[in-house]
């Protein structure tokens, strides 16, 4: 009998640095101001660390950990909680997709600064889109229509300098600490 085999050999760290950012975009999921139906966490801070970081398969991984933990009822969502039936939930499923955006064009185009960010830019951009589309479709359902204009304003517009301010931090920290990550890896 043959058996396959991977080209690229299991490297422990492939299970720990998931785990790890995992728990970190929990942690930063739990710093939170509830300034409305979507609350302001350091989530997406996390999220774009990670990718920048980890590149888009462990990323993928940590963001799918964190959201499977959540799913299933362990409070890592914002305020300790979990599930994901919310009206904010679509923006935690678009973590997928920041992940995604962030590790490929940083893998693609490598960790300056200007890629990061910019890919940082463009994934969570694609998280708004998915998640105000779930916003409306969960709104509308349980309390009534509501323009876009209107879940922009409640779900987008606040975020947009504070998720800038991530975006700046994540990049530096990316750029500061990727040596080290390459080194452990």
């Amino acid at each position: 009998m043959k058996t396959i085999t991977s080209s690229k050999k299991f490297a422990p760290m492939d299970v720990v640095f998931p785990a790890m950012f995992a728990a970190l975009i929990a942690v930063c999921s739990w710093i939170s101001l509830p300034i409305g139906p979507v609350p302001f966490t350091l989530q997406t801070f996390a999220v774009c660390l990670c990718a920048g970081l980890l590149g888009t398969r462990l990323a993928m991984y940590s963001v799918l950990v964190y959201i499977v933990l959540g799913a299933i009822g362990v409070p890592v969502f914002a305020g300790f909680s979990s599930g994901l039936t919310g009206s904010a939930s679509g923006y935690i499923i678009g973590f997928l997709f920041t992940a995604l955006i962030v590790g490929l064009i940083t893998e693609k185009f490598g960790r300056s600064f200007v890629v990061l960010a910019l890919s940082m830019v463009l994934g969570i951009a694609v998280c708004y889109v998915f998640g105000t589309v779930w916003f409306i479709a969960v709104y509308t359902r349980t309390t009534g229509p509501v323009g876009i204009m209107a879940a922009l304003g409640w779900c987008v517009f606040p975020f947009i300098l504070p998720d800038l301010a991530k975006i700046v931090l994540a990049s530096i920290l990316v750029n500061r600490l990727s040596k080290v990550v390459q080194i452990i890896r």
